[in-house]
C-alpha cells in the first residue's frame, strides 16, 4: 500500500525513516551489541580501539551498564575481565549494579558486588540497587544486597524505605 505524504513526513520529524537495508552485527554500536550478548562482534569491535570498553553512549551508558540491565551476564563478565569499570555512572547517575538489581539479575549483582562496587549507590531520583531490587519483588536479589550490607534505612526522593517500599507493594518476603 502507498505510503500517506503525512505518514511520511511524520516519520522523517520522528527520525523513524526505515533505511533501506535492516540492521546487521557490522552496523550496531558496542552498546547494542553488549546489550544483545552478541560476544563475538563485540569482541572484534573492542580489538579495533584502546578505550572503547568504558565508552559512553550519549546517556553516559557504558556497554557493561547495557549489558547488566539486560541480564547479559556472559557479555558481564568478559567486559569486566576486559578492564570495564564497574563503578561508571552514567548521566543521571545510573549504574550497572542498579540496573541488574532492577531486572532482578542477582548472578550479575554479585559478580559486581565481587568487584567492590558501592551496594548504596543512589540515582537521580534516590533510589539504590535495594530499593530497585525491592520494587521488582526479586528476593534472591535482596537476599543477594542485604547479605553485603545494604542499607535498609536509605530513602530515596519519595521518602520511601526498601522496607516501606516493600510493605506498600504487598511483598511478603
Amino acid at each position: 500500500f502507498p505510503l500517506k505524504h503525512s505518514n511520511t513526513l511524520t516519520n522523517r520529524q520522528r527520525g523513524n525513516e526505515v533505511s533501506a537495508l535492516p540492521a546487521t552485527l557490522d552496523t550496531l554500536s558496542i552498546h547494542q551489541l553488549a546489550a544483545q550478548g552478541e560476544l563475538s562482534q563485540l569482541k572484534e569491535h573492542l580489538r579495533k580501539g584502546e578505550n572503547l570498553v568504558n565508552k559512553p553512549d550519549e546517556r553516559g551508558f557504558t556497554p557493561l551498564i547495557w549489558a547488566a540491565a539486560f541480564g547479559e551476564i556472559e557479555t558481564v563478565r568478559h567486559l569486566l575481565d576486559w578492564g570495564a569499570d564497574p563503578h561508571a555512572l552514567a548521566k543521571e547517575r545510573e549504574s550497572a549494579l542498579s540496573l541488574a538489581s532492577m531486572g532482578g539479575y542477582t548472578d550479575i549483582v554479585t559478580m559486581l558486588l565481587e568487584r567492590n562496587v558501592d551496594i548504596n549507590i543512589y540515582d537521580w531520583n534516590g533510589g539504590t540497587p535495594l530499593l530497585y531490587a525491592v520494587r521488582g519483588n526479586h528476593v534472591k536479589c535482596v537476599e543477594a544486597l542485604l547479605a553485603r550490607g545494604a542499607d535498609l534505612t536509605t530513602e530515596a526522593d519519595s521518602g520511601y524505605t526498601p522496607m516501606d517500599l516493600a510493605v506498600a507493594l504487598g511483598h511478603k518476603k
